[in-house]
């Protein structure tokens, strides 16, 4: 092991800050490292949000789950995909004006899939700069629901999408990491499907590594737990309609 491989194999979310602040030179630092992730063509497709604003914090701790963690984050930062910047560029250039290309005006699903794994990579690329600071952090990925009223509190124009939004602090105590279920994930030259054998140990083995105690009322199973809590409940419903909405906005050729 080396101390980056030590630090990221003892990374957990912090969801609970001791009363430290994080200095303008831990921010300057953790926003270079920042921009220093790879980035498809070097074209930077995402924008940074710096919530400074203890009112729109509080608004988000609502909006996004009820989480009241947010509110109480020493240092927000919401990482949006963004071709919006790109488009008021092209206006800007006159690129309609470029011979010997396939003319378009709105950005397309794929611009969307690369602008965030821009963003994300970006995102990952704060969370390790942190770490090494020993400032905690959490990723919320709630952010994408409520699409219509996030927009309108971020003041996010059409081709934008907010992808993950991250809370820093430092963590008002430390603890284990959560396990993370290692098997079955890597697979060589081709997808590997598990089998219903593979499947049945899998089922075992999460459970007992994740529920020790039992799964609760009406659940038999890991599997079950999973579909209950995470593929199931309202929030989903949400974030799904929400996503669509996003994903509608994004790749329209009328303005919203």
């Amino acid at each position: 092991m080396n101390p980056t491989l030590d630090l990221l194999d003892a990374r957990f979310s912090t969801r609970t800050y001791a009363e430290i602040p994080i200095t303008d030179a831990e921010k300057a630092a953790i926003l270079h490292s920042t921009m220093r992730a790879p980035t498809a063509g070097n074209m930077m497709l995402y924008s940074i949000i710096e919530v400074t604003d203890q009112t729109l914090k509080d608004r988000l701790a609502e909006t996004c789950d009820d989480q009241p963690f947010i509110a109480k984050a020493p240092w927000v930062l919401i990482f949006v995909a963004d071709m919006q910047k790109w488009i008021d560029l092209f206006r800007f250039s006159h690129a309609e004006e470029v011979e010997g290309v396939d003319h378009r005006a709105t950005p397309d699903v794929g611009d969307l899939m690369m602008a965030c794994s821009d963003a994300l990579i970006a995102a990952q690329n704060a969370v390790v700069a942190a770490e090494s600071l020993g400032i905690g952090s959490c990723y919320i990925g709630d952010v994408l629901e409520n699409g219509e009223i996030h927009a309108e509190l971020l003041g996010l124009p059409q081709h934008t999408l907010p992808i993950a939004m991250l809370c820093f602090g430092h963590p008002a105590a430390k603890r284990e990491p959560t396990p993370h279920y290692t098997r079955h994930v890597v697979h060589e030259n081709r997808y590997h499907r598990l089998t219903d054998v593979e499947l049945a140990e899998v089922s075992v083995e999460q459970g007992e590594m994740h529920s020790p105690h039992g799964f609760g009322p009406g659940v038999a199973n890991f599997g079950q737990q999973v579909y209950k809590r995470k593929f199931t409940p309202t929030y989903m419903a949400e974030m799904n309609r929400s996503v669509r909405w996003w994903l509608d906005r994004w790749c329209s050729a009328e303005p919203t």
